[in-house]
């Protein structure tokens, strides 16, 4: 064992005359361990946020579309199929998309209605786990030209309207008579409802059969584009996948994955997430200030002692090394208990739900964790890079006593 390890050690466990810098030492650990705790912890609950409004959001948008530059697909069929054959798609189905009304007894609202094939939609969308009451099959029926529709959570509430009632759904771009243009309306009558968890979604989404929904918007057998479904684990790659999809449909078709089409939201998410490892890394440095004020005050009272090592031979940099090696053990004390801490609470909060989040306002209930191996690095590491450099100006402190004038 070198001497500078065995020395550091006995300034680390002995008693100084001077209480007060054991103290800042222990303050300093303490200072250590929270700061690494609220990092873990903070950036845990933003990836555990981020992955639940993807899921929530994936849930009810799919992971690629790919869509035809001059209009609708008239050929969907083999568009579908030609999409399929790229890997790892494991799932395409059509869509129509359009804005419209839709009134009952109760009053109307706004809705987005998506024209779904209910063959193929449950491989790509999240919709047949969503709902609430009724099945996804229940939109292939049809009576007497009364189309079955599924509605959000919100929307039903607000029409006040259950399974098996009517409503009537209207289109402003109706066919044109000499009186101007007449909506065009059609009965429907609600099969089901779901709740994806998010306002945006339950308020104002509305899913048809595809065939009712050209039917509603007199066009032919087309669709506005294709729906992909790629594997989860494959999901950091969906901008290349769909490069491959384009590449194989042609230059006339163009196709959009998941993190393009919401890169706005997750931009701020990640902005957010560096701002937070920012602020909270000062909480580390303020315990870095308290490992400087503890080391010179060790320093200070162990001048004499510095000194007499000197005498007998200890160089500038054996000294130096001495109260470094003291600052780390402090440094990797303080990391070490808050990378336990951080991991212990995050698993806490991930098996006990303490914390419950309002539905109405979140699209989770309870407070969402998720560990990331490269977060704790990354936090581990910075508390260790700050507190490490905290060391050194005491330490080149201490190496710069001159044994003449503290033994005269």
């Amino acid at each position: 064992m070198m001497y500078e390890w065995f020395i550091s050690r006995r300034y680390l466990r002995a008693k100084h005359r001077d209480g007060f810098i054991s103290l800042i030492s222990l303050i300093s650990v303490a200072g250590v361990a929270v700061g690494v705790i609220a990092l873990i912890v903070v950036l845990a609950v933003y990836a555990g946020f981020t992955d639940g409004l993807r899921d929530q959001i994936l849930g009810v948008n799919s992971h690629i579309v790919a869509q035809r530059l001059s209009g609708p697909i008239a050929d969907w069929r083999r568009v579908r199929e030609e999409i399929l054959a790229v890997p790892p798609v494991v799932g395409a189905t059509p869509y129509l998309y359009t804005q419209t009304l839709l009134s009952g007894a109760s009053g109307g609202s706004g809705v987005i209605l998506r024209g779904i094939d209910p063959k193929t939609a449950a491989s790509v969308l999240s919709l047949p786990k969503q709902m609430q009451e009724g099945r996804l099959d229940d939109l292939n029926g049809d009576s007497h030209g009364v189309a079955p529709i599924i509605l959000g959570q919100q929307l039903a509430r607000q029409l006040r309207v259950s399974i098996g009632d009517k409503l009537r759904l209207i289109s402003p771009s109706g066919p044109l008579t000499p009186m101007g243009v007449i909506p065009k309306i059609k009965t429907c009558r609600v099969a089901g409802i779901f709740a994806t968890g998010m306002y945006e979604y339950d308020s104002s989404l509305a899913y048809m059969s595809l065939a009712d929904t050209q039917n509603f918007l007199a066009i032919g057998d087309e669709a506005h584009g294709i729906e992909v479904a790629i594997p989860r684990e494959e999901l950091g790659r969906a901008d290349v996948i769909a490069k491959h999809i384009a590449a194989r449909l042609g230059q006339d078709f163009i196709t959009k994955d998941w993190m393009r089409m919401n890169q706005n939201l997750f931009a701020a998410f990640k902005l957010e997430k560096i701002g937070m490892f920012i602020a909270l890394t000062m909480i580390i440095l303020v315990a870095a200030l308290n490992i400087i004020s503890a080391l010179v005050m060790v320093v200070m009272e162990k001048t004499r002692d510095i000194a007499i090592l000197k005498s007998m031979g200890a160089t500038s940099s054996s000294i130096m090394k001495i109260f470094f090696l003291q600052g780390t053990a402090i440094a990797l004390t303080g990391t070490l208990l808050g990378v336990a801490g951080g991991l212990g609470l995050c698993e806490l909060l991930s098996r006990y739900h303490f914390i419950e989040l309002p539905s109405g306002v979140y699209p989770m209930t309870t407070l969402p964790i998720k560990v990331l191996p490269f977060d704790v690095t990354v936090v581990a590491l910075a508390s260790i890079v700050i507190t490490l450099g905290a060391t050194l100006y005491p330490s080149w402190k201490a190496s710069r006593v001159q044994p003449a004038e503290m033994l005269s």
